[in-house]
């Protein structure tokens, strides 16, 4: 089931996704008068389809994809028949370049203006909820493995990334600080200022979303939030509500201080101080060899939470998905450079396993608002086959006055075809070894 919910977002994002784009060049197209023979959400064999006012609408039976068929254009489909008769006036290619410009970037500016819709609206409807950089400074961090391997500590508090004060805890992992050149964070530890590196490649230790939570988190006070049936604290009547003051003679506050106790006690005995209804107890609970006792905490630092109106979203919003364009571009300058390493790229089953196993429409709308636009942005290189490889022949014709000969585009396109071919089987590739590999 969690699979078949996977895919199920997969196919909706990327349909959604796909459907707007081909609509994009659909609508130009036929606003400059040329002729659409085919509009496909999906590549062939065809699964349904229907004809209406001389374009023919289909499902194809390969989710990965989709595109229009324009009279007169060299594209996908290579038609070299069609090319080597007279051109006709409602062809593609008997119109002005600036019109098939026009035609050529309707489906990226859709899918930008897609994806700022959806970021703004995302703004707008959930506004923001986050731990702010006075509290990190506050409480500290807990240190996890991936922290742990750049010199971060338990207790540290994070002053600033690279000389900047930041706002959010997410600011401390977000794509912008892990890409920068000899970035840094500025940490206070013990009352003295010091500065951790972040190394060079730092952002390949975040291969999937789980690495995240194995990085850093902010240090919380807590509360008994549940006590489980079978575990020892239930037996020792601790109950939900409670508040750890102390074990042994250790004084408790954080979560992580009463997990870092009970594991130096595993196996044995502890003398738990709680705090119920203002009162103190004394209650001795068994440490499971695994150096839990069966309780569920509570955090009890509460987050800082922001509502926008509609006029503040639209900026925020559009500042957000364009930032997404910005760290994809800047990650794949450093995929040139060795910095960033190409097991990164993901195909179809690293986006399904993004979208998770549960059913979230706002983590759905999420995750299709920056696919949105990354597809515009990958759309955009100027690569044969590829829109941006459309638009860089019809500048070269502006710009010298004569257009490349069709059998130039037509070899163009094989080229490029065989090259996003290529892409397509390392980035399936490259999931299918995060599968055996588990990263």
């Amino acid at each position: 089931m969690d699979t078949l919910i996977m895919v199920a977002q997969l196919l909706l994002g990327l349909s959604i996704l796909v459907g707007l784009h081909e609509m994009g060049h659909l609508l130009a197209a036929k606003l400059f008068g040329m002729r659409v023979e085919k509009f496909s959400i999906g590549f062939p064999p065809k699964i349904a389809g229907f004809q209406w006012k001389g374009t023919e609408y289909s499902i194809g039976a390969i989710p990965l994809g989709g595109f229009v068929k324009i009279s007169g254009m060299v594209d996908e489909s290579l038609d070299a028949e069609q090319m080597a008769s007279e051109p006709q006036p409602w062809e593609f290619r008997s119109k002005p370049a600036w019109q098939r410009l026009i035609v050529m970037l309707a489906g990226i500016i859709v899918n930008v203006v897609t994806g700022v819709i959806v970021f703004v609206f995302l703004v707008y409807n959930n506004g923001e909820t986050y731990y702010s950089r006075d509290q990190v400074i506050e409480h500290g961090i807990v240190a996890y493995d991936i922290g742990e391997q750049i010199g971060l500590q338990k207790g540290d508090k994070i002053l600033d990334i690279n000389g900047i004060p930041y706002e959010s805890l997410n600011d401390i992992s977000s794509g912008d600080a892990l890409l920068s050149s000899d970035g840094y964070y500025t940490i206070e530890r013990n009352g003295e200022r010091m500065k951790i590196s972040i190394p060079r490649g730092f952002i390949n230790s975040f291969s999937n979303e789980e690495s995240m939570s194995n990085f850093i988190q902010i240090r919380f006070p807590f509360a008994v939030l549940d006590v489980m049936p079978d575990g020892t604290a239930k037996n020792a009547g601790v109950k939900a509500g409670d508040k750890i003051l102390a074990v042994n003679d250790t004084d408790i506050y954080y979560f992580d201080e009463l997990q870092a106790a009970l594991e130096e006690h595993k196996g044995g005995e502890v003398a738990l101080t709680l705090e119920r209804d203002q009162q103190e107890l004394i209650a001795q609970v068994a440490v499971s060899e695994e150096g839990t006792i069966g309780i569920a905490a509570e955090n009890l630092l509460e987050p800082v939470k922001k509502k926008y109106s509609f006029a503040q979203a639209i900026p925020i919003g559009t500042e957000r998905a364009f930032s997404v364009v910005i760290i994809n571009a800047r990650a794949m300058g450093k995929m040139f450079t060795g910095e960033v390493s190409a097991k990164n790229v993901s195909g179809p089953i690293g986006m399904a396993k993004f979208y998770g196993s549960t059913w979230d429409w706002t983590k759905f709308w999420s995750i299709t608002g920056l696919i949105s636009m990354i597809l515009a942005f990958m759309n955009l290189l100027p690569i044969p086959a590829l829109d941006g490889g459309h638009v860089m022949f019809l500048l070269y014709e502006m710009v010298s006055g004569r257009s490349p000969s069709d059998r130039f585009l037509e070899n163009a396109q094989k080229v490029g075809m065989v090259l996003l071919l290529a892409i397509m089987v390392f980035a399936i590739g490259n999931d299918i070894l995060k599968l055996f590999t588990g990263t």
